[in-house]
């Protein structure tokens, strides 16, 4: 019925990310920097792999300044944006498979809600090791899909009712089930990776403005959402609706992330 393709679903603009899931990672760039062990006044030179529009530079450059930080993403509209929301980071149009950036060029790299969509991962877990310098870290975080990111899961709940050959991401991508992306980074020889959960929370005004996030196309759900029909896209949002509690107001959905970090062996 309808399709959900991968990392190509978010070449949007920024305005049309954040209206969605903007909302959420502009929440989860500090709680996951923290995690991080991104510091101020360290001296760390810091990459953000996949930066989009900037959620997550932004948090980074508050702590550590523009020219201690470096960015990039597939998507040159993201680029543009992050260069515009973010003035004197480089930022660069480049893929995680390919890291733009020199061997041990930093101190730490942070990859936000990224590894779900790289057509590589060990390519990409092996990327993140080699830009950060013998000692250094990376971290990475991607949603929990099976339950601990609501808003999706209430969204693919409610389109499997409707159609159950849409495309859940909680079955058709990885690394949202614990130990997944701890095996990543093992795989790719970093030391003591640990994982742990970090949880964010997001106020909605009202239904209509949840719904228009997944009319904007963003993304696996976004963009399954637009392939569908008038009449079986009305059929899924009725049955959203139904799912988060049929709210006549403001309301609140949770989301959980599962990170990692692990350090590059000196």
């Amino acid at each position: 019925m309808g399709q959900a393709p991968g990392a190509s679903t978010f070449h949007t603009s920024g305005a049309a990310y954040d209206s969605f899931m903007g909302r959420y990672s502009n929440r989860l760039g500090d709680l996951f920097a923290d995690f991080a062990g991104v510091s101020p006044g360290t001296g760390q030179f810091a990459l953000d792999v996949g930066c989009g529009p900037g959620a997550l530079t932004r948090a980074i450059v508050a702590r550590l300044g523009p020219d201690a930080v470096s960015a990039f993403d597939p998507s040159p509209q993201f680029v543009a944006d992050c260069a515009a929301n973010c003035p004197g980071v480089d930022v660069r149009l480049g893929r995680a498979e390919a890291m733009p950036f020199d061997e041990a060029r930093f101190d730490v790299a942070l990859a936000q809600l990224v590894l779900h969509f790289v057509s590589d991962p060990a390519t990409a877990a092996s990327e993140l090791r080699r830009v950060v310098r013998p000692g250094g870290s990376a971290a990475a975080c991607v949603w929990d899909f099976d339950g601990g990111m609501q808003m999706l899961r209430h969204f693919w709940d409610a389109a499997l009712t409707v159609d159950p050959e849409a495309p859940d991401e909680a079955r058709v991508m990885r690394f949202g089930r614990p130990g997944e992306i701890v095996d990543l980074f093992d795989g790719a020889g970093f030391e003591h990776a640990t994982e742990t959960t970090l949880e964010v929370t997001v106020a909605y005004t009202g239904f209509d403005e949840l719904w228009s996030g997944f009319l904007a196309g963003v993304g696996p759900a976004g963009s399954y959402c637009l392939s569908l029909d008038d009449e079986h896209r009305t059929a899924v949002r009725h049955e959203l609706f139904r799912r988060i509690g049929e709210p006549s107001g403001p309301f609140a959905l949770s989301a959980t992330a599962r990170s990692v970090r692990g350090r590059r062996p000196l």
